[in-house]
Parts: structure tokens; C-alpha cells; sequence
């Protein structure tokens, strides 16, 4: 359209005609918010999308967006060194690639002093897909390498506002959802679990209104994006999420004269709320809270974002069979392989966009064993099918193992690594 705002063509008219019937229903909040993300990749706690459609996360973009640190290969080595134990897959693999003050953290641990672990999940659905088991997984290695405690929060009082899920649907989620977060392996002896909607009050809703003072209404707008439509629910969640990052929001864990500091592994599409959080810790007299934080796990579709919930196809989840693993993985796993067996034998898969590829890399423990798959199917070598087969079994296994791990949680074990209790042992 020219600088005078009249289309000068049809064509162009026609195009106008579409634009503007296309923001006719959106308020002026809502308009803004749309203009400014266009052209822009969106990462924010409750929406990811690539710049472009079909386009793929900018992960460095987000980096100096986001103000945050690349894990280097240094920070990976000392983990192994002070642990005595080989980095987790996903920190070799750079699956969690990105840091605020984890050399802190590992400074702190040299010098002899304690910290925590603090992650969560909103619980939204009744099954975990393979996207929601990567910051646990990965949490239970850090649990198990550096043997500190861990506070895991179930956000069903988030998840009741955002999804428009009944309070009763959300904590029955919640407890859902933990059975499969117990089937990870968590020490109960260091491991506390809540729910917000059960937990919240006393010294940790004093945190939360403390943190509350200090972030504006400007601020919080900034952060997240909120608009004049969103309802006021929303606008209050982050500091519940904040709040864990503190410590006497745990006093039952730790006493009033303990400080230890806090390591939070999580997607990074959850840095927002912890930019917030560590700019009022010190105002607060706490430590900023360290973060270690990983990619998107992609959909079968493509490498466009992360795994929807909303389509489960694009999906693994916990609950399916094997069957119904082998058919997502043949029919929707996205192939980087030719268009013919002559052309593939020719000029090889392109990694970049091939999804069981980056799903080996996310689940298939040996590193020869993918190198080898890699260097044969990027040559030609191998087939789309037979790098498929291999995530087949990979993913059955790890589907099995887990299935058979929480059929062995009850009700019982769920009551007792979320009761509200000291954890005498937590850091021998």
C-alpha cells in the first residue's frame, strides 16, 4: 500500500480488503500486540512461533534477547569434574545450551556451599508427551550428580487461568501429572512436590507479595505481553512462579538463618519469569536464582517450535502404544531424506531438518552409535526407513520403562513426596 494508506490496484485493494477485515474484531490492545509481533519469532511461557511460517527457533537471536549466557564446553567439563561422573546427553549434546550465573553455582558447590533445584510443569493435559519428560530427566541427573534437594511446583492454579480448566480438573491434573514425575526416579528423601493450589500461603505467599511490590504494572506488561483483555488472574500469576526461587518460601526445608542459592533447569521459553525474579532478588536480600535452560523439543512435523498438546500427532506421549509409536514415527516424522531411493543414495538427508535424526539426539545414549548413524545417512548410506526403525526402538524402550515406572506409583506415594515435611538428608 503506498505512503498515503490508498491501495493503487486491484490486486492491492483486495489484499486491503483482507487486512482489515482481519483486525476489524480485535481491540486495540490486541492490534498493537499483533503488529508487533509480525515478522518477529515469539518465545514467551504460553506461545512459541519461528519468525517465519515453517521457519525454525533462532536460538542465538534469543540468547541476545534474552540477555542470557551460551553454555559453553568449559562449563560442561568442570560439571563432570566436580560430579566425578560424565555430563548428562543433553548437556554433551547442547540440549541445554544456554545459562544465567551457572558458574556461580558451580563456584558456590567448589566452595563447599548448598543450593537447590527448583523446576515444575503446568498441568494441562492427563499425559505427558516426550518434550514435558526433557527438564526432568535432566533435573534428576543434576538431583542425583551434585545430591541437593529439589522443589518440583504443579501449576494447576495457573493452568485453571490460562486453559479454562475447573479448579477441581486442574488439581486433579496436578496429581496426574506428578505420578509421572515421581516415575522419573526422584529421591524422596531430597524431592518435595506441591501444588499451588494446596501449598500457597503462609511464608511463601509473603514472598509473593513482597516481589509483587516490586515489579510495576509497566513491567510486567514488558515482560509478558499482557494486554487490556487479559484478565487480571494473569496478570498476577508471575510472582507465584517467582516465589520457589526463594528459599524461605520452604521454611519446613530450610531455616531462617539458610540462604542457599537456587538452580532452575527449564525450557527457555520460561526465562521470562525468572528475568523478573532475579531483578528483585537483591531487593529482596536473596540470591538471584541461577538458570540452566534447554531448546525446544520439536514436533514430528518439523523443527517449527515445540510440541503442541493440542495436536496429538504431533506428539510421543507417555500413555502410547507401540504400535501407535510406530505409526507417528512413519506417517508424521518429518524426513531431511531425498525424494527417491536414487537421489537420497546421491546426495544424502539433510540433518538439519530431519526430526528422527534430532530425536536420536534428544534419547539415544551412544555416541558412536549416532555419530555413525549421522555420517551414513547424511552420505546417503542409510535410508529415511532405517534411521526411522532405530527411533522406533529407542522411543518404545523409553516409553515402556517409563510406563512400567509409574504403574508402580500410588496414590500413597504421591501423598508422601507432596507432604509438607523436613527432609533431614537432603544434602548428605
Amino acid at each position: 500500500m503506498p505512503r498515503g494508506g490508498e491501495p493503487d490496484s486491484p490486486v492491492r485493494a483486495t489484499a486491503f480488503v483482507h487486512w482489515l477485515s482481519s483486525v476489524a474484531s480485535l481491540s486495540f490492545d490486541e492490534f498493537l500486540k499483533m503488529e508487533e509481533k509480525e515478522g518477529e519469532q515469539i518465545v514467551t511461557p504460553w506461545e512459541v512461533a519461528a519468525a517465519e511460517k515453517g521457519g525454525k527457533i533462532d536460538y542465538d537471536k534469543l540468547i541476545d534477547k534474552f540477555g542470557c549466557q551460551r553454555l559453553d564446553k568449559a562449563l560442561v567439563d568442570r560439571v563432570a569434574h566436580l560430579t566425578g561422573r560424565p555430563p548428562h546427553v543433553f548437556l554433551r549434546r547442547g540440549v541445554f545450551f544456554a545459562h544465567r550465573d551457572f558458574n556461580d553455582i558451580l563456584d558456590a558447590y567448589e566452595r563447599g556451599e548448598r543450593f537447590y533445584l527448583y523446576t515444575g510443569r503446568g498441568p494441562s493435559s492427563e499425559a505427558l508427551h516426550l518434550g514435558h519428560l526433557v527438564p526432568f530427566m535432566f533435573t534428576k541427573y543434576l538431583q542425583d550428580a551434585f545430591k541437593v534437594p529439589l522443589v518440583i511446583q504443579l501449576t494447576d492454579d495457573e493452568k485453571c487461568m490460562w486453559k479454562n480448566l475447573s479448579v477441581e480438573e486442574s488439581q486433579r491434573l496436578a496429581r496426574e501429572n506428578a505420578k509421572d514425575i515421581i516415575a522419573c526416579g526422584f529421591d524422596i528423601s531430597r524431592t518435595f512436590i506441591f501444588s499451588d493450589f494446596d501449598y500457597v500461603g503462609g511464608s511463601f505467599y509473603k514472598n509473593m507479595v513482597k516481589i509483587a511490590k516490586c515489579v510495576t504494572y509497566n513491567k510486567v506488561v514488558g515482560i509478558f505481553g499482557f494486554t487490556g483483555e487479559d484478565h487480571i488472574g494473569k496478570v498476577s500469576f508471575p510472582p507465584v512462579q517467582a516465589a520457589p526461587s526463594f528459599p524461605s518460601s520452604f521454611p519446613h526445608l530450610f531455616s531462617g538463618k539458610d540462604n542457599p542459592r537456587c538452580l532452575i533447569p527449564c525450557a527457555i521459553d520460561q526465562d521470562p519469569y525468572f528475568r523478573m525474579t532475579r531483578d528483585v532478588a537483591p531487593r529482596l536480600g536473596y540470591h538471584k536464582p541461577a538458570l540452566i535452560e534447554s531448546s525446544f523439543f520439536p514436533a514430528l512435523q518439523g523443527e517449527t517450535g515445540k510440541m503442541s498438546a493440542s495436536d496429538p500427532n504431533s506428539a510421543i506421549y507417555v500413555t502410547d502404544s507401540e504400535k501407535a509409536i510406530k505409526n507417528k514415527i512413519n506417517r508424521y516424522a518429518f524426513s531431511g531424506g531425498q525424494d527417491s531411493i536414487e537421489n537420497h543414495r546421491k546426495y544424502g538427508a539433510n540433518l538439519e531438518v530431519d526430526i528422527p535424526i534430532k530425536y536420536l539426539g534428544f534419547f539415544l545414549e551412544d555416541d558412536e552409535e549416532l555419530e555413525h548413524i549421522r555420517t551414513e545417512y547424511s552420505a546417503g548410506r542409510m535410508l529415511t526407513g532405517e534411521v526411522k526403525k532405530r527411533l522406533i526402538e529407542v522411543l518404545t524402550e523409553l516409553v515402556k520403562r517409563h510406563r512400567a515406572a509409574r504403574a508402580a506409583v500410588t496414590d500413597e506415594m504421591v501423598d508422601a513426596f507432596m507432604a509438607v515435611r523436613p527432609l533431614p538428608n537432603m544434602f548428605s
